[in-house]
């Protein structure tokens, strides 16, 4: 018999994205019966609130999941923590959506953006566990999906300008605090979270350098949209760049298609595309109307696509620029919407 209530556990429950799984769940109105919260013994003994209730921080361990019942783990406590703490949820029988880079490239755990691939989710009872994209994979992949449907894409050229909150509330807090520093002239600013002042700055790094001399975010990308689109032919050149914006990543993404195209069509798909909100109009006296922003989409279920134009320098290019919350439709929603449809058609 179906269920009517599902019992849901949080992993980083009082991290950035914890705290939006607290608010997507309840803005959703998901089906939910008892709530756990888990975080590091530093957050441990917090109080959160959902739907007018406080529900308590427990301690992350080895024996948080005995004897609870729970249906469905979100899980974002860092890599380390996941490739723990996420089996064991999973051998007591919840199935994990876990938000880290952990599982993700793992051969036996689906790897799912509800726009593109719903029909992997199925694939999670190889370990229990279904892994979330990165952040600038997903926004760059839900309106890349049905143009690969009609013209086939095969090759990207991206550069992605991340946000710092992209990388947790410590990064937010450095560059609130650059700002502030410099602006009030207080001396001088020492980097902590990023290799260099982040304030006023664009940082060509996001993540640690491998030897051929792209960074683990820029390998995420390509590895995972081969994975997702189940095409390891598409070839895939993207360019991390840290920006001093504290939410929404922002992505200037050059394609080159098998087929040729119009770019009104090209216009027409995207718009009726799920999940995609096209703002393209370079003429309207409206900012709002002309293009989408970082700024503006704080908070946005969709990826907004605007700047919408061939590349005549090469056969069948095209150019978009593509924007989205990171925490929110990068990370929490992206989970979610993962969770929905595990409960509707497969639990």
């Amino acid at each position: 018999m179906k269920k009517e209530r599902y019992n849901v556990g949080i992993l980083g429950a009082t991290g950035l994205v914890g705290r939006e799984f607290l608010d997507i769940l309840e803005e959703r109105n998901f089906p939910l019966g008892d709530l756990f919260l888990f975080a590091s013994e530093n957050s441990a003994g917090e109080r959160a609130p959902f739907k007018g209730k406080e529900y308590m921080v427990e301690v992350l361990n080895e024996n948080s999941f005995k004897k609870k019942n729970i249906d469905v783990i979100l899980s974002s406590p860092g890599a380390s923590a996941s490739s723990k703490f996420s089996p064991l949820a999973a051998g007591e029988g919840a199935v994990v959506i876990d938000n880290t880079s952990y599982f993700r490239m793992d051969p036996d755990v689906p790897l799912v953006i509800p726009e593109v691939n719903p029909e992997d989710i199925k694939l999670f009872k190889k370990k229990n566990i279904i892994a979330n994209p990165n952040c600038s994979t997903i926004q760059m992949v839900v309106p890349l999906k049905p143009i690969h449907d009609k013209y086939r894409v095969k090759r990207i050229v991206v550069s992605s300008y991340q946000s710092v909150s992209g990388a947790g509330k410590k990064a937010m807090d450095e560059l609130f605090y650059q700002t502030t520093g410099i602006i009030n002239a207080k001396g001088d600013i020492y980097p902590e979270k990023f290799p260099v002042q982040v304030a006023f700055n664009c940082i060509p790094q996001i993540d640690a350098f491998s030897e051929d001399g792209y960074t683990k975010e820029e390998i995420k990308m390509i590895k995972e949209t081969q994975k997702i689109m189940h095409d390891k032919e598409i070839r895939v050149s993207p360019t991390a760049i840290r920006v001093p914006v504290f939410f929404g990543h922002g992505e200037s993404v050059n394609i080159e298609t098998e087929k040729p195209f119009e770019i009104q069509d090209i216009k027409k798909i995207l718009s009726k595309a799920p999940g995609v909100k096209v703002v393209d109009d370079i003429t309207n006296q409206d900012p709002d109307k002309r293009y989408p922003f970082q700024a503006g989409v704080a908070g946005e279920d969709d990826v907004y696509v605007g700047r919408i134009r061939k590349d005549f320098s090469v056969e069948n290019g095209l150019n978009i620029w593509v924007v989205a919350d990171n925490v929110r439709k990068g990370a929490a929603l992206n989970a979610i919407q993962i969770a929905e449809i595990l409960i509707r058609e497969y639990l």
